[in-house]
């Protein structure tokens, strides 16, 4: 595999390191900390709250150059769907 190189401007490299350390979500700072790092492969093994698969990595640079800081954010409607919902008439507990 090649190695892709993210080239950052100074307002965006700025942007990511601000948000690396100031993200209220965990997953955002890792995220963020991963494009600041070495290669893919690197990042993967050694500079995460865990290990991660290399692709991970450069699927979250893709979103990225994509979409921008909005790219690494997860989207609404992903992930475990409530049991049920307390909004609805009837459907708390009895």
């Amino acid at each position: 595999m090649s190695r892709r190189v993210l080239t950052l401007t100074p307002e965006q490299r700025s942007e990511l390191e601000h948000l690396r350390d100031h993200a209220s979500k965990p997953y955002l700072r890792e995220r963020d900390a991963a494009l600041l790092g070495q290669s893919a492969s690197a990042v993967a093994r050694n500079g995460l709250l865990r290990r991660r698969n290399p692709k991970t990595i450069w699927e979250w640079l893709n979103r990225y150059q994509a979409d921008g800081v909005a790219g690494l954010q997860v989207k609404p409607g992903r992930g475990r769907k409530p049991v049920f919902s307390p909004s609805k008439p009837g459907s708390g507990p009895r």
